[in-house]
């Protein structure tokens, strides 16, 4: 602990207690999800904590609830693409030739549309679920990790160890996973803090334009969308989750750095 820096052990901390929260979170919340036990945008007072929401739901509890899904949906989403995208990016990268090619213009053609563009237009015919968001916005994703793996790969693969290990004959999964992968690590783990947040911000934005998670359920984003005529009287009803979004996010991109500066980029061996 003693090399952990003060911001370092915030971040940690802070993370640490709103995925807590979000396990948890039928034992925490006072309430249910969605059940109605108040009036409309009730202040803050010991019987609810945060006060009720535009129809007088618990907000203490739909933030916990809310919590849960996005923390879970852009959790799921960040190891999809993490999935997709490095393995496709190593094997890119290792191949080479025209299988590179193709991998590569395909991943530019993706990205050179805007993801949020994407993702509006394809919740527009499809049916807009739990899973139908976590594979969008994974599959979506996946193309930053793409670019970012086969940067890291196409440094790795001209190394000795490589050559070495074709030379002895070794299958490309072998050379992937045995060779690039362990040295290609560090960049990736601290690009998936980084993924992570973009992850949370994405899938707030969509439920808060109305195409993410869907009512009764909660998540972030769109508990700001059902309360945001509250800011209008100076009820901050919609202000908490955007709090909540915010720290965690920050929390996040602390411990992304901290994980950062104790990595090296590149290992110039197997070590």
């Amino acid at each position: 602990m003693k090399n952990i820096p003060i911001s370092a052990m915030i971040g940690l901390a802070f993370t640490a207690v709103y995925f807590l929260m979000a396990i948890f979170a039928p034992l925490i919340a006072p309430y249910g999800m969605a059940e109605v036990v108040g009036d409309v945008w009730e202040p803050s007072s010991s019987q609810f904590l945060l006060g009720t929401d535009s129809i007088g739901r618990d907000l203490l509890s739909r933030m916990i609830y809310g919590g849960r899904t996005t923390i879970f949906i852009a959790t799921m989403a960040t190891v999809l693409s993490f999935v997709t995208g490095s393995v496709l990016g190593f094997f890119a990268a290792v191949s080479g030739g025209w299988i590179d090619q193709a991998l590569s213009r395909f991943v530019d053609l993706i990205m050179s549309i805007p993801s949020l563009i994407f993702a509006l237009v394809v919740l527009s015919v499809m049916p807009t679920t739990v899973t139908m968001l976590i594979l969008l916005m994974g599959l979506l994703d996946s193309t930053r990790v793409y670019r970012l793996a086969r940067a890291v790969a196409v440094d790795i693969t001209v190394m000795d160890y490589v050559e070495a290990a074709r030379l002895r004959g070794e299958k490309i999964g072998w050379i992937i996973f045995r060779e690039t992968l362990p040295n290609a690590l560090s960049p990736l783990v601290a690009e998936m803090g980084l993924r992570f947040i973009f992850m949370v911000l994405f899938v707030s934005t969509l439920s808060f334009l109305g195409l993410g998670v869907q009512p009764p359920q909660a998540d972030w984003g769109g508990i700001v969308k059902e309360n945001k005529e509250g800011i209008n009287y100076g009820i901050q009803a919609a202000l908490y989750p955007a709090y909540a979004i915010a720290t965690l996010c920050i929390s996040i991109n602390l411990v992304a750095d901290w994980i950062l500066n104790r990595t090296t980029s590149l290992k110039g061996g197997r070590g």
